[in-house]
């Protein structure tokens, strides 16, 4: 009888061993997939849990038959205590992994907002003219522009200046000079030109649609230059000068002199490089003097052009909003960015019954340099319409000559 009831308390022994083994291995088997690698779990998302839950759901269900056929005593008790726990385990699964899904949600909404922050830091710059507190600088307008300047073309008389003297990067503007010395120096127009792993940026890595290898004509390539302010093309011209890039960034330096700008240095034919720098005073000059030439007129004026690159034929735009809308009477015009220089444009364009030459640099916003090119056109013809002289003008030198 001993013998019975020691083997009897050590078969219960083991089968509550047993029982206490599944029931632990139910539990951890229910909350440990969401508690474990809840970020694995977030990245398969709600089905997945939704998932884990159900398999889970099963292996409760089997776990009765792998304990044995007929369990007693304590450990029938924690088996079928291990039933009902189960599902409030898959429950808490189920939860865990949703609130690890948000969690990740959140995570990457956060990412995205940094990135967009990150963007806006970079594009948010500072250029040069608003690292030297130019924008400080107040005028009657409002103007975005922290440099300004409205000149008659025939009489030099100065209608509105606005640190006309500070030298600033130009970037596109650069482009003029570029077209003018080309044209200046007689170049065959209608030779081909080809696009070289040279002419690509590397100074700002600008993208361009004139892919290496594209090749065009002389002309063609001042039409891009002027019209859609294409960095390859200007880059190609400067490398087909006699004697190399190098004599012909010479020449643009030259001619400058020539005009009497005194304030104007160039290093490139492109403008990308913030070291072309020049004041509003001297661009009026530089206007004037490209004003001369009627090629250069017509390629800066052209609202889009259709050409041939390679096998395609590519349709481009004049990079000037006021070219394209039809309502500014402009004979020549140019526009320029890079962050170290803001938006820039100069124009020569007939308002009020006058000639007049506008410049208008290192404007902060996109469409700025338009805004304050449309101020100023209002506030002359306005002027104008009321018979009022215009109002004391701000200093200065007189223009050399184009």
């Amino acid at each position: 009888m001993g013998c019975r009831t020691a083997f009897a308390m050590v078969l219960m022994a083991h089968k509550l061993v047993l029982g206490l083994t599944l029931v632990t291995g139910l539990v951890l088997g229910a909350g440990v997939p969401a508690l474990a690698n809840p970020g694995a779990q977030a990245a398969k998302g709600p089905h997945a849990a939704k998932a884990s839950s159900n398999k889970d759901k099963a292996s409760g269900a089997k776990a009765p038959a792998q304990s044995g056929a007929k369990p007693t005593g304590k450990a029938s008790t924690a088996q079928s205590n291990a039933k009902p726990n189960a599902k409030p385990n898959a429950s808490s699964a189920n939860k865990s992994a949703n609130k690890s899904s948000t969690n990740a949600k959140r995570a990457k909404a956060v990412a995205a907002v940094g990135a967009a922050g990150a963007v806006a830091a970079v594009a948010a710059r500072p250029s040069m003219g608003q690292t030297y507190g130019l924008h400080q600088t107040p005028d009657p307008l409002d103007l975005k522009s922290s440099v300004a300047l409205v000149l008659d073309r025939n009489t030099n008389e100065v209608l509105f200046s606005k640190n006309a003297q500070a030298v600033l990067p130009i970037a596109s503007i650069t482009k003029l000079m570029t077209s003018m010395v080309v044209f200046e120096h007689h170049q065959n127009l209608d030779e081909v030109l080809t696009v070289t792993q040279d002419d690509v940026d590397t100074e700002k890595h600008s993208g361009s649609r004139l892919a290496v290898g594209s090749r065009l004509t002389r002309r063609e390539m001042l039409h891009l230059a002027l019209m859609s302010s294409e960095n390859r093309a200007a880059n190609a011209l400067g490398r087909h000068f006699p004697g190399g890039l190098n004599a012909f960034v010479d020449s643009m330096n030259q001619r400058a002199r020539e005009l009497g700008m005194h304030d104007t240095r160039f290093v490139e034919p492109t403008g990308l490089s913030s070291k072309n720098q020049s004041s509003a005073h001297d661009l009026a000059i530089l206007v004037r003097a490209s004003h001369e030439h009627e090629l250069l007129r017509q390629f800066s004026v052209t609202p889009e052009a259709k050409m041939a690159v390679g096998r395609q034929q590519l349709q481009f735009r004049n990079t000037n909003g006021l070219v394209r809308g039809g309502t500014w009477d402009i004979a020549l015009q140019k526009t320029g960015y890079i962050a170290e220089a803001g938006r820039c444009v100069v124009m020569q364009a007939s308002m009020a019954g006058r000639e007049l030459i506008l410049v208008l640099l290192d404007s902060a916003g996109r469409y700025s340099r338009i805004g304050d090119a449309e101020r100023l056109r209002k506030w002359i013809t306005d002027h104008a319409a009321q018979g009022n002289p215009m109002p004391e003008k701000s200093p200065a030198r007189s223009l050399a000559a184009g």
